[in-house]
């Protein structure tokens, strides 16, 4: 099978498409025929080793977190069969024409490939990071990042739950998060000001989805280093703020994921889906930043 395959650290150039073995499923794994893999800003940092010391990387591996696909092998006692669409997290690299997973869930007939490999990450760290934050109906929440997937994730779903959200993002996806429902704010200087002029009172939490030094600033609007979250931020450490990763892999936090799309009406938006062979390009866009939607590979 075709996969890409990362030797050492470096730039999107150490990124190989190889001919590699076909991974066998283990017990409780089931095999993968993939149709989309989701590109997320973790997988560059892992290749360009600004994650050393932290996360712990064995040469070579394949990269990618997040994968939709049709079960293609199960190994002993794994629940899905074999025909089923799944989508899930990948244990062997989701970069690849076969994948092996041990926590996925059913891809709903109404989730495009391409969705469903979204939701691992963005969709599930959005409802986690929400729930830490305890956001109420009534409340302020200022997501910054608001037009990036996880970000956007995010605020449709604080909105349904009653919020207010001020969201700080680049002008380009202020008319989409109006439409949404966010008061958009523009990044840079000054924008504690504006965010303040945009609240309707003081701003109740807040939601870092950029990472683009704008913790100090959001404690300065808090007023404390309470109820603020950062998923991109390693400033977060020194200021003694949450630094949200991980977060525990099911498949009943996948199937609520998915419920929010299909039947609370939260959108995805997707920048463009890449095909295996241009995995470099896809890294390279998501490292530049503001895709401006999802970044995904498309795997026939």
């Amino acid at each position: 099978m075709r996969a890409i395959i990362v030797s050492q650290y470096g730039g999107p150039d150490v990124l190989r498409l190889s001919d590699v073995a076909l991974p066998e499923p283990g017990p409780g794994q089931v095999r993968v025929a993939v149709r989309a893999a989701g590109v997320n800003p973790a997988d560059w940092k892992l290749r360009s080793g600004s994650l050393h010391g932290r996360v712990p990387v064995t040469f070579p591996y394949t990269p990618g977190l997040e994968l939709a696909g049709v079960v293609d092998a199960a190994g002993p006692g794994a629940e899905p069969a074999v025909g089923d669409e799944v989508f899930g997290w990948a244990d062997t690299g989701a970069y690849a024409e076969y994948a092996l997973a041990s926590k996925v869930a059913p891809k709903p007939a109404a989730l495009s490939w391409a969705d469903a490999a979204t939701l691992p990450i963005a969709g599930a760290s959005a409802l986690r990071d929400l729930g830490t934050l305890g956001i109420r109906a009534g409340e302020t929440l200022l997501i910054h990042g608001a037009g990036g997937t996880t970000g956007r994730f995010a605020a449709q779903v604080a909105l349904a739950l009653g919020a207010t959200v001020i969201g700080t993002a680049s002008a380009r996806h202020h008319d989409d998060l109006r439409a949404l429902g966010v008061v958009p704010v523009v990044y840079g200087d000054g924008w504690p000001d504006r965010v303040r002029a945009a609240a309707p009172g003081p701003v109740d939490a807040v939601y870092d989805a950029a990472g683009h030094g704008l913790l100090p600033g959001s404690i300065e609007l808090r007023g404390t280093t309470d109820r603020i979250i950062t998923i991109a931020d390693e400033a977060a450490f020194a200021l003694g703020i949450p630094f949200a990763v991980g977060g525990e892999q099911t498949r009943e936090n996948l199937e609520e994921v998915a419920r929010w799309v299909t039947e609370r009406g939260v959108r995805i938006t997707h920048r463009r889906p890449y095909p295996l062979a241009e995995a470099a390009a896809a890294q390279s866009e998501s490292e530049a930043g503001h895709p401006g939607g999802k970044l995904t590979l498309a795997i026939p």
